[in-house]
Protein backbone atom coordinates (compact mmCIF):
# COMPACT_ATOMS: atom_id res chain seq x y z
CA UNK A 1 0.00 0.00 0.00
CA UNK A 2 1.09 3.60 -0.73
CA UNK A 3 1.02 6.24 1.36
CA UNK A 4 1.97 9.84 1.65
CA UNK A 5 3.32 11.21 5.58
CA UNK A 6 5.26 14.54 6.62
CA UNK A 7 8.28 13.84 8.52
CA UNK A 8 11.14 16.38 9.86
CA UNK A 9 14.05 17.16 7.33
CA UNK A 10 16.71 15.65 9.97
CA UNK A 11 14.61 12.36 10.94
CA UNK A 12 13.85 12.17 6.58
CA UNK A 13 17.79 12.49 6.33
CA UNK A 14 18.79 9.56 9.37
CA UNK A 15 16.51 7.28 8.15
CA UNK A 16 17.87 7.80 4.52
CA UNK A 17 21.64 7.34 5.81
CA UNK A 18 20.25 4.41 7.86
CA UNK A 19 18.85 2.77 4.82
CA UNK A 20 22.08 3.30 2.45
CA UNK A 21 24.24 1.61 5.38
CA UNK A 22 21.41 -1.56 5.90
CA UNK A 23 21.46 -1.41 1.95
CA UNK A 24 17.50 -1.93 2.30
CA UNK A 25 14.95 0.41 0.35
CA UNK A 26 13.15 3.02 1.61
CA UNK A 27 9.80 1.84 2.25
CA UNK A 28 11.40 -1.35 3.98
CA UNK A 29 13.25 0.92 6.69
CA UNK A 30 10.09 2.69 7.10
CA UNK A 31 7.58 -0.77 7.01
CA UNK A 32 10.12 -2.74 9.69
CA UNK A 33 10.24 0.51 11.78
CA UNK A 34 6.74 0.70 11.54
CA UNK A 35 6.54 -3.22 12.61
CA UNK A 36 9.20 -2.64 15.64
CA UNK A 37 7.10 0.46 17.05
CA UNK A 38 3.32 -1.44 17.06
CA UNK A 39 5.32 -4.51 18.36
CA UNK A 40 6.27 -2.54 21.52
CA UNK A 41 3.44 -0.68 22.04
CA UNK A 42 0.78 -3.69 21.68
CA UNK A 43 0.13 -5.34 25.02
CA UNK A 44 -2.04 -8.01 23.71
CA UNK A 45 0.58 -10.11 21.86
CA UNK A 46 2.46 -10.37 24.90
CA UNK A 47 -0.70 -11.61 27.17
CA UNK A 48 -1.41 -13.59 24.50
CA UNK A 49 2.00 -15.24 24.52
CA UNK A 50 1.64 -15.71 28.00
CA UNK A 51 -1.58 -17.01 28.79
CA UNK A 52 -0.77 -19.79 26.23
CA UNK A 53 2.67 -20.31 27.35
CA UNK A 54 0.83 -21.23 31.29
CA UNK A 55 -2.34 -22.85 29.43
CA UNK A 56 0.28 -25.20 28.03
CA UNK A 57 1.88 -25.81 31.70
CA UNK A 58 5.46 -25.16 30.25
CA UNK A 59 6.15 -22.81 32.88
CA UNK A 60 5.39 -24.64 35.91
CA UNK A 61 8.74 -25.11 37.47
CA UNK A 62 9.27 -23.37 40.51
CA UNK A 63 12.50 -21.34 38.71
CA UNK A 64 10.45 -19.78 36.46
CA UNK A 65 7.47 -19.15 38.69
CA UNK A 66 9.95 -17.06 41.01
CA UNK A 67 11.67 -15.69 38.20
CA UNK A 68 8.37 -14.20 36.67
CA UNK A 69 7.62 -12.87 39.81
CA UNK A 70 10.72 -11.32 40.40
CA UNK A 71 10.24 -9.80 36.87
CA UNK A 72 6.97 -8.85 37.62
CA UNK A 73 7.86 -6.89 40.51
CA UNK A 74 10.48 -4.90 38.74
CA UNK A 75 7.94 -4.23 35.52
CA UNK A 76 6.05 -0.91 35.19
CA UNK A 77 2.63 -1.79 34.54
Amino acid sequence: MKTAISIPDNVFQDAEALARKLKKSRSELYSRAVREYVARYSTDGVTEALDSLYADGAAADEFTKTAARRTLRRSEW
